[in-house]
């Protein structure tokens, strides 16, 4: 099941994560991926305040520049393969997809196509190893470790608008 895709607000959000250049399917390399960021909030008595989101930094099918990270209440200082910072406010556009993670490749094409024939415009360049992305994140809000039907994993796709611009639906 899809939602309609939309445009809304985000707050400037902590968070930390864990970077990786990744090539598609990178499906096998998540599980050990997540026990590595688990393990990492845990030694440093960290909470998460949010879901899981995986953020896709530089974007050169099939090749991303990904963290995979989690909200916190308050800004850290992370080192190593770990990164730290703000996930940036502003307005951005969104779709939610209930259903199998095989299908966000699919996902992120109708939210990109949407805001295309919109006339959005994401903040993003061109650069040589790909497009990077100021903000734009899959947000796992439940994973197979909770929820064995995988009709059922709920993800929101979001990608940051360009700032200086208003949007009347948000």
């Amino acid at each position: 099941m899809l939602s309609l895709p939309c445009i809304v607000e985000r707050p400037a959000t902590p968070y930390v994560a864990l970077r990786k250049d990744v090539t598609l399917p990178f499906d096998d390399e998540i599980p050990a991926i997540l026990a590595q960021l688990s393990a990492y909030l845990a030694q440093r008595g960290l909470e998460a305040v949010g879901p899981v989101f995986f953020k896709h930094n530089v974007v050169d099918m099939p090749h991303l520049q990904m963290e995979f990270g989690v909200p916190l209440a308050h800004p850290v200082e992370a080192g190593g393969e770990f990164t730290s910072g703000m996930l940036p406010a502003g307005h951005h556009a969104e779709i939610t997809y209930t259903g199998p993670y095989d299908d966000l490749i699919t996902v992120n094409a109708v939210l990109i196509g949407w805001s295309k024939h919109a006339g959005l415009v994401f903040d993003s360049r061109r650069q040589p190893d790909g497009e990077w992305f100021a903000h734009r994140s899959e947000i796992l809000h439940n994973s197979p470790a909770g929820e064995s039907d995988p009709r059922m994993l709920r993800t929101t796709v979001t990608i940051k608008l360009e700032d200086g611009t208003t949007y009347p639906d948000a």
